[in-house]
């Protein structure tokens, strides 16, 4: 795979910047498909006999699964933060007008046509930790504006 923004992390940047949000500046969409690989939560949810194909549908079937992770401290804040990515990126592919914003401090966020911004990785992590709000509901929230 050849992600040409790669060389940016190796390079200091800015002391406001963070690597993830200056490569954003360089290669949008290349940050966009890094962001949507969310490896751990497809490896679970095929475990489980669920496709992700980057569908609204999908986002239901995610919240359908059993939440196992919630026993193991450590995989809980990584499926929370697979969950919140996959979530944007199913957002930014089926919403018009959606796209990948990284903030200076480099935490990824969808920024909808209208203007606002939705923090999917707080979203994903609330839904590891607590069922709720479910991604689908995310999803129906953000597909309304």
């Amino acid at each position: 795979m050849n992600i040409p923004f790669l060389d940016i992390w190796r390079k200091r940047p800015a002391a406001d910047r963070s690597p993830l949000a200056a490569a954003f500046d360089r290669d949008p969409e290349g940050v966009g498909e890094l962001l949507a690989e969310c490896e751990l939560l497809r490896a679970r949810a095929q475990a489980a006999g669920v496709r992700l194909d980057d569908t609204p549908r999908s986002l239901v079937a995610i919240d359908q699964l059993t939440p196992r992770w919630r026993d193991d401290p450590e995989e809980l804040p990584w499926i929370g933060n697979d969950a919140g990515l996959y979530l944007g990126t199913v957002i930014v592919r089926t919403v018009p007008g959606a796209a990948w914003q990284v903030w200076p401090g480099g935490r990824p966020v969808v920024r909808l046509a209208s203007g606002r911004e939705i923090d999917v990785v707080t979203a994903g992590l609330d839904w590891a930790v607590g069922g709720s709000p479910e991604l689908s509901q995310v999803y129906a929230e953000a597909a309304e504006f």
